[in-house]
């Protein structure tokens, strides 16, 4: 990989950092690279939102060579809402665009004196002011930026309002869209006074022979895939009918476990009434992005699933037009759409039980169906103005504060995505064991209980609501998940072990076999869960919260919950981790040769 460029925005100095040898192999790029690059600086102590808090934006090692998906990048730090390891993968151009301008990564510190943004052109840096840029939303930054440096080819990572304001739950965005959104890392960045970064190269992405003809395989074979054709018609919506009939789309804040109105939000509904058109990420064949019309003329951006179910099904709204506005509101705003969603959501239930009035929301009133109130709330939100203040925070301190922190859907801080573990019990050990708070992306096992399964790395198919018995099957599509994070292989991208294997041998040089890339996703699984420890988590955290543990009684998940503890026991004999403590073993570290975390872990 190419060096990580380091800015410290205080002192106005950088420097490059060559990441070694042994380092690249081991965790090959993307967030397990950055797990170990960060390693010695991410204390318990540490502030996130503070100048020396590390912020990380890094490349994997097929970043931007037309591979299978592999135009992503991801950036990583302390999350700000949780205390523990953050990382947020986006897709988009900005990525593959960096490498051209030779860097794998932006290693940033400090804080500007005023708002800045960093302009960086072939291997050379500038840091101009953004004073101009400052409540400008995500959109409208990227044009004004590349104006400014005058190269319409320039790609723009940028933060919003909600970022600029210190919202615990603010995202990155570059190109169409593509939002770095979990875990907060855009308060992160909107805490140096760093607006927005415009990367442009004109370096060529070398690759080897073998690896060209080996990625054109791949791609082909990705192309004609039966979930990559569904994921290009209908996007990641398309989802939505089957996971609401299983009982695992949740409903009214996840206290109903049915949605009847599903068919006016799902992925159908939006490509027979409101799709004009598709966007893709760097190089990929899928092009699983919605490109809309409202009826105004004016193309946006369509909804993922997450945002669907947000701002449809929990709010029990079924208007579509609605649903996509709001999903617009907080992309411009740089707000992630899930947190966002969750939380207002959260809002709506504590209004109903009583908790909170239209004393404390400022005269608004909170109603399940109600979009005008959302988007109000939204509004609030980014500007952390009246009830939005508190809200900013994240659910579980906007629950806390008004003494209901059991009913904020939330473990660890991060609020939970929408496939609730009741319908597919597997996200149940997803959501509790996760490095950086409740995720989907570090292991979207509702896959494998709908049945995708992995058959070569002994990822098998239990029934749905299996429960401890199916531990060691999630921690193995955990080490595989890490993998895709660590390349930074989309997760919609079914591509098979042995082919990512043959991916990485052609291009990197290596040698290595499917065991080989499992491990390396283990060993960054865990080094991940030794600097969470570090930071203060243990076996208490591993937990889910109050509402997915009561049972519905109705829909595809009707009677069932999830017997986390149990689950928990198995999964900790299977990773080798101590079940009083919560940490992995001595013998566990030592054994992935994490011997600087097995010292400081035990000593």
């Amino acid at each position: 990989m190419l060096p990580i460029l380091k800015i410290n925005l205080t002192t106005n100095t950088t420097e490059e950092f060559a990441i070694p040898a042994d380092w690249q192999r081991d965790f090959l790029g993307g967030a397990s690279l950055a797990a170990r690059i960060l390693y010695p600086f991410l204390t318990k102590d540490l502030d996130p939102l503070s100048p020396e808090s590390p912020l990380l934006f890094i490349n994997g090692p097929l970043s931007g060579t037309n591979g299978p998906t592999t135009g992503r990048f991801v950036i990583c730090g302390k999350g700000p809402a949780t205390g523990l390891w953050a990382e947020s993968n986006i897709g988009g151009f900005w990525g593959p665009e960096l490498r051209k301008a030779g860097y794998d990564g932006l290693w940033i510190t400090g804080k500007a004196s005023g708002a800045v943004y960093l302009w960086i052109q072939d291997g050379r840096l500038e840091v101009r002011s953004a004073a101009g840029l400052l409540g400008r939303d995500v959109y409208e930054t990227q044009e004004l930026v590349r104006a400014e440096v005058g190269v319409k080819a320039a790609r723009v990572a940028v933060i919003g309002e909600a970022g600029e304001r210190g919202v615990l739950y603010a995202s990155i965005c570059c190109d169409h869209g593509r939002m770095a959104g979990r875990t907060g890392m855009g308060a992160v960045m909107g805490s140096k006074n760093l607006k927005a970064i415009a990367v442009h190269g004109t370096q060529k992405i070398e690759v080897t022979e073998e690896y060209s003809a080996v990625r054109s395989e791949a791609n082909r074979s990705l192309k004609q895939d039966n979930e990559s054709k569904v994921m290009s018609e209908l996007g990641s919506a398309g989802a939505a009918n089957y996971a609401e009939y299983l009982g695992a789309m949740p409903a009214k804040y996840y206290h109903q476990g049915m949605f009847p109105g599903v068919d006016n939000i799902s992925g159908a509904k939006i490509t027979e009434s409101i799709l004009v058109g598709k966007s893709a990420c760097q190089g990929c064949v899928i092009a699983c992005g919605r490109v809309v019309n409202l009826g105004d003329g004016k193309k946006r951006k369509g909804p993922e699933y997450e945002t669907v179910v947000g701002f449809g099904p929990s709010l029990l709204i079924d208007d579509l037009n609605a649903v996509v506005r709001l999903g617009e509101t907080c992309d411009k705003y740089g707000l992630d759409t899930i947190s966002t969603s969750n939380t207002i959501g959260l809002a709506y239930h504590l209004f109903e039980l009583g908790k909170i009035t239209a004393q404390d929301t400022g005269g608004l009133d909170l109603h399940w169906g109600d979009s005008a109130a959302a988007e109000k709330l939204i509004h609030l939100i980014a500007r952390r103005e009246g009830i939005g203040d508190v809200m900013s925070r994240g659910s579980r301190q906007f629950g806390a504060a008004f003494g209901a922190e059991d009913e904020a859907v939330q473990v660890n801080g991060l609020e939970v995505a929408y496939h609730d573990p009741r319908g597919v019990s597997g996200m149940a050990l997803s959501y509790a064991t996760s490095p950086r708070g409740a995720c989907h992306n570090q292991s979207d096992y509702f896959f494998v209980d709908w049945g995708h399964t992995y058959e070569e790395i002994g990822i098998h198919y239990m029934e749905r609501h299996a429960q401890a018995e199916k531990a060691a099957n999630v921690a193995r599509h955990q080490n595989w998940r890490t993998h895709f994070n660590s390349v930074l292989i989309c997760i919609f991208a079914n591509v098979p072990p042995q082919t990512q294997v043959d991916l990485l041998n052609a291009q990197l040089g290596l040698n290595w076999t499917v065991a080989d890339l499992m491990k390396s996703g283990e060993r960054a699984w865990n080094l991940k869960r030794a600097i969470n420890n570090r930071m203060g988590l243990n076996a208490s955290n591993d937990k889910l919260p109050k509402a997915l543990l009561e049972p519905h009684k109705e829909g595809g998940a009707e009677g069932f919950v999830p017997d986390i503890k149990a689950m928990l026991v198995a999964y900790y004999e299977a990773r080798g981790w101590d079940l009083s403590t919560g940490k992995p073993t001595k013998e566990k570290l030592l054994e992935l040769g994490l011997n600087e975390a097995a010292q400081d872990l035990w000593g």
